[in-house]
């Protein structure tokens, strides 16, 4: 038996180490940002790597959800990494009832700083964060349960504590020797735009230490997380704790 972890994050949100993290684990195989192609195409943005996005991954919805959820995986975890933004209201989610489901989060005034850095503009959908909230009302009610939620501040303080809460609420083993650590470059599994996005990560051999930081923000960009921080505090009122 499989068991598919989807993890739903914005980005710039420690999502790539994250799914680092799982792909170390003997027994895991991942999937980076499967519905990115199909959020392309429907939208007509214009990307980094968008061509080759394009022709890299399915255009088409139902074969995606059809990889996530009903094709064989070989290994006994499957791990999906997630961008909530990729995900249109209207979609039906009923197709991710029988996965195991987490929502990592980031102070919105980070997300946004750390975004500025590789693209020129920034919005609200862009980031996720509006959209993330409603996703784990929506899979709430789908699932029967609440999602697992955890905060990349979190993570940082102490990856050791939260990843082992995963694994003990999935009642999946903890392989903590794999999960904190591994090997720097660049993955097969790594999606094409890796080489816009991933280069912190592609240097990275474990979780960063934990900084703290106060983004300084122009006065727009401040605004617009001032405005994302209710959704943002919705949800980490449900966040796993450090300690």
């Amino acid at each position: 038996m499989t068991h598919r972890i989807a993890m739903w994050s914005g980005p710039r949100n420690i999502s790539t180490a994250m799914m680092r993290s799982w792909e170390n684990r003997p027994d895991c195989s991942v999937v980076d940002e499967p519905f990115y192609a199909c959020y392309l195409s429907e939208t007509g943005l214009d990307h980094p790597c968008r061509e080759a996005i394009l022709q890299a991954q399915s255009c088409e919805r139902g074969e995606v959800i059809r990889q996530l959820s009903v094709d064989p995986v070989a290994s006994g975890l499957f791990y999906q990494k997630h961008m909530t933004h990729h995900m249109p209201v209207a979609m039906d989610m009923s197709w991710c009832e029988g996965l195991l489901h987490c929502f990592l989060i980031r102070d919105p005034a980070e997300i946004i700083a750390s975004y500025l850095q590789k693209m020129p503009t920034v919005s609200e959908d862009a980031i996720g964060i509006v959209r993330q909230l409603a996703l784990f009302d929506e899979i709430t009610q789908i699932s029967g349960e609440r999602p697992l939620v955890i905060d990349s501040n979190d993570v940082l303080k102490n990856p050791a504590h939260i990843l082992g809460q995963l694994c003990d609420h999935w009642q999946i083993p903890r392989h903590s020797d794999y999960m904190l650590t591994w090997p720097p470059g660049r993955r097969s599994s790594d999606g094409v735009w890796a080489d816009h996005w991933y280069h912190a990560v592609d240097e990275s051999t474990g979780f960063a230490p934990y900084l703290e930081r106060n983004p300084q923000l122009a006065p727009e960009h401040r605004e617009l997380a001032e405005r994302m921080n209710e959704c943002y505090q919705q949800l980490s009122q449900y966040r796993i704790r450090p300690d």
